[in-house]
Parts: structure tokens; C-alpha cells; sequence
């Protein structure tokens, strides 16, 4: 699964495979903590992050929707996601 941002300790990834689950979304990771974002809506749909990260990861979801649209679109061809601009 490859990383596409990382800002403030916090790692971004989306898996690059056809047929991966609906709906559209990427992975999330700080330390321990995991959590699954839905691109549409950049709203938590899986597992947990810390309040302050939780809110970093959906202000740059909200931010970078269409890219993140676009790396979807990608990964379900089995192509590499671009890298997108991390938060500052």
C-alpha cells in the first residue's frame, strides 16, 4: 500500500488493487492508531486517530478530494497513486 502525503507524524495510504471495497477511501495512520476515511464525504468510517490528528486528516481530505479522487480512480487500475502536498 503506498504512502501518498505524510504531515505532523500522521501517514496517508491508499491500496492499489481493482476491486478493493466500497466506497472510496484511504488509510490513515499515527503510532498505533489506524482509521479508514471515505473520500466523498471526509468522514471517519473505520478504526480511530487522536481528536487533533482525526481533525488534521479531515481538514486535508477536504482539502485534497479531487486529487484524492483521481488517486482512487488510479488505484483501481492497479496504477500508483500520486503523491499529493501534505498539510502545512
Amino acid at each position: 500500500m503506498p504512502t501518498i502525503s505524510m504531515f505532523y507524524g500522521i501517514i496517508i495510504r491508499m491500496y492499489c488493487a481493482p476491486k478493493e471495497h466500497a466506497p472510496a477511501h484511504f488509510h490513515a495512520y499515527y503510532q498505533d492508531f489506524k482509521a479508514v476515511v471515505d473520500i466523498e464525504s471526509c468522514e471517519l468510517i473505520e478504526g480511530n486517530l487522536p481528536k487533533k490528528q482525526l481533525k488534521l486528516v479531515l481538514a486535508w481530505a477536504e482539502l485534497r478530494q479531487e486529487e484524492l479522487r483521481a488517486d482512487w480512480k488510479l488505484a483501481m487500475e492497479s496504477e500508483l497513486p500520486f503523491k499529493i502536498d501534505p498539510l502545512k
